[in-house]
């Protein structure tokens, strides 16, 4: 939120929006749309996908890729945008696979995912997704569709150049993408606020 205040300083139209909104108050069609967009071992992995991170390196290696590509579970984007400042540094790195372990460890995976949707950048001065469905949607983080969920979903990658509220062709076709992975998935009962 500060980087992108300095960032956007001399915007007169840039604000920021956030409000937290409890796990209980965010539709579980949200948080199956991240899981299936960002994260498809989210439930099941201790907050490192080995493998994606292990095909990462290799594309590194073979020269297919100069920059290493985001490997990243929903637990790693949680901890970096929670406790470090935005870089691309070994040392960062390894700071993060520090806070990844300690949360894992200690929230547990429902207030990972909790926190996770009420940090993440939803769009230009937008963090989290009660402010992504006020702004976008005219409703709340609570009432969200499958659609409206899978739209922000596909947003989040590049949230300032998508729109959720606006989609391109392209947002639309991955935000069904989106929708079509998430019966494919299995989900525990607490998604659905369930215990």
């Amino acid at each position: 939120m500060i980087q992108r205040s300095i960032e956007f300083r001399s915007d007169d139209t840039f604000s920021t929006h956030h409000k937290w909104v409890p796990y209980q108050k965010i539709s579980p069609e949200m948080a199956r749309a991240v899981i299936a967009s960002e994260d498809n071992l989210f439930v099941k992995h201790d907050g490192f996908d080995r493998k994606a991170i292990q095909q990462a390196r290799e594309e590194v290696r073979s020269g297919k890729r100069k920059q290493m590509r985001g490997a990243s579970t929903i637990s790693q984007q949680t901890a970096k945008n929670v406790f470090l400042v935005p870089s691309r540094s070994y040392v960062r790195k390894g700071f993060e696979a520090y806070f990844t372990f300690l949360i894992e460890n200690i929230w547990g995976k429902e207030r990972i995912l909790e926190v996770y949707l009420n940090v993440i950048e939803t769009g230009k001065g937008l963090y989290g997704v009660e402010a992504a469905a006020e702004h976008c949607f005219k409703t709340t983080a609570a009432d969200l569709t499958r659609r409206q969920s899978c739209l922000i979903a596909a947003c989040l990658p590049n949230p300032l150049k998508r729109n959720a509220g606006k989609p391109s062709s392209y947002v639309s076709s991955r935000a069904g993408q989106i929708a079509a992975l998430e019966p494919k998935l299995s989900y525990p009962d607490w998604i659905y606020h369930k215990k």
